[in-house]
């Protein structure tokens, strides 16, 4: 009877958080149009941005350093931290095969627009050998000030791993809790956060609806577009359910358990800032238990990019195709691997693949003029992928969880 009773509750409020949901969005479609709205609607969007990015970074160092303090056994943490980075590196991989198949059978045209150019400092003004270089802090705090996730990422390994290593075992224990209790200190925000997370969609859906009217021509990038879009969505509805089936996982049930997790990546467009509702939903709705949750989702958020990586090869061999630069098989199969690795080193920030698709080009002395006509797309470009991401992230988790639980 009591069972019974709290199945029902539970169902209720989930039916409840799914109507405030559709009325956030139906809400933030309408309020987008209103002009005397806008300022208000993007006032909301920033302050949630600014929320979740203020508890992200601390959520990932905090739960690696929790996780790799408190693991049973070396073995165990190496099985675990082997499958998720060999589960990682094979759907992005994956993802960036499927993009280049689908280029290779769409063909996208070269843009005939001419275009204004662009200074060489200008393009030089990101290098990614430089984002490599800054993911080892040059101070404890710099990660945090700097949102910088690979830095957040490396300080909680090495800090996670050397609390193992402290010889006297009541002070171990007493770091390890510590730090545990911190941790404990950023869920019980994001708990509060997650009750009000209606008001953050209304905000990120109506700020969208907002870029969604200024338009521009899409003359020349339709099968570019196409083939970026395809990817992303063969990626997630295809490849990843593949994956989840054959690991004897229910496909859409779990894909329909995430979608909380899923719109805040797509409207928020960074799944280090979603981190906090995909390790709150993946337990309480996928059943993930939270030693595996936090442990693999923190590393998947840094290094998982499928959509990072199908944006990355379609943009450089776009790019380059349009410069005259030829583009055969060898060069995609190349890209395959480059982009696959350029993915995982990816900060998962709004715009960080656009970004690193520039550096890229612009450290092979390729201009970069035609980015600045696929910028203006950009944006919707992002939510998709990001999305992806965390749909990757979570497909992972649930499989390891699977396998270790």
């Amino acid at each position: 009877m009591f069972v019974s009773r709290f199945l029902k509750n539970e169902a209720l409020a989930k039916n409840k958080s799914l109507f405030w949901y559709l009325i956030a969005i139906a809400l933030g479609c309408v309020c987008g149009y209103l002009e005397f709205a806008q300022p208000i609607v993007c006032f909301i969007s920033d302050i949630f941005v600014k929320m979740f990015k203020c508890l992200s970074l601390p959520i990932i160092a905090f739960s690696l350093i929790v996780s790799l303090s408190q693991q049973s056994s070396d073995l165990q943490l190496k099985k675990i931290g082997g499958k998720t980075l060999f589960y990682t590196v094979t759907t992005t991989m994956v993802a960036s095969s499927v993009a280049s198949i689908l280029y290779l059978l769409i063909s996208p045209s070269n843009i005939t627009t001419s275009v204004p150019s662009v200074e060489r400092e200008a393009m030089a003004a990101s290098k990614y050998s430089e984002y490599v270089m800054n993911i080892i802090p040059s101070n404890i705090f710099s990660p945090f000030l700097e949102h910088n996730v690979m830095g957040a990422l490396l300080m909680g390994v090495v800090i996670g791993i050397a609390i193992r290593y402290i010889p006297d075992s009541s002070s171990r224990t007493s770091v390890s809790n510590f730090f545990k209790n911190v941790h404990e200190i950023f869920l019980i925000v994001v708990g509060w956060i997650i009750k009000i997370l209606p008001i953050a969609l209304f905000g990120f859906i109506s700020t969208a609806v907002v870029q969604l009217k200024s338009g521009v021509n899409i003359k020349g990038l339709g099968g570019y577009l196409s083939v970026v879009v395809l990817a992303n969505i063969v990626q997630g509805l295809i490849v990843l359910p593949i994956f989840l089936y054959f690991n004897k996982i229910r496909p859409f049930a779990t894909l329909r358990r995430m979608l909380p997790a899923l719109s805040v990546a797509f409207f928020s467009k960074s799944s280090v800032g979603t981190l906090p509702v995909t390790m709150e939903t993946a337990e309480s709705n996928l059943g993930v238990s939270r030693r595996i949750s936090r442990f693999v989702l923190p590393l998947c958020t840094a290094i998982n990019m499928n959509g990072c990586a199908a944006f990355i090869l379609t943009t450089v061999i776009y790019v380059m195709q349009n410069h005259g630069i030829e583009v055969n098989l060898l060069t995609i199969l190349q890209w395959i691997f480059i982009s696959t690795i350029a993915a995982i080193g990816n900060a998962g920030v709004p715009m960080g693949c656009f970004f690193l698709s520039l550096s890229l080009l612009a450290s092979m002395d390729v201009p970069i003029d035609l980015l600045w006509l696929i910028l203006p797309f950009y944006s919707i470009i992002d939510m998709i992928e990001t999305a992806l991401n965390v749909w990757s992230d979570c497909c992972v988790t649930k499989v390891v969880d699977k396998k270790f639980s």
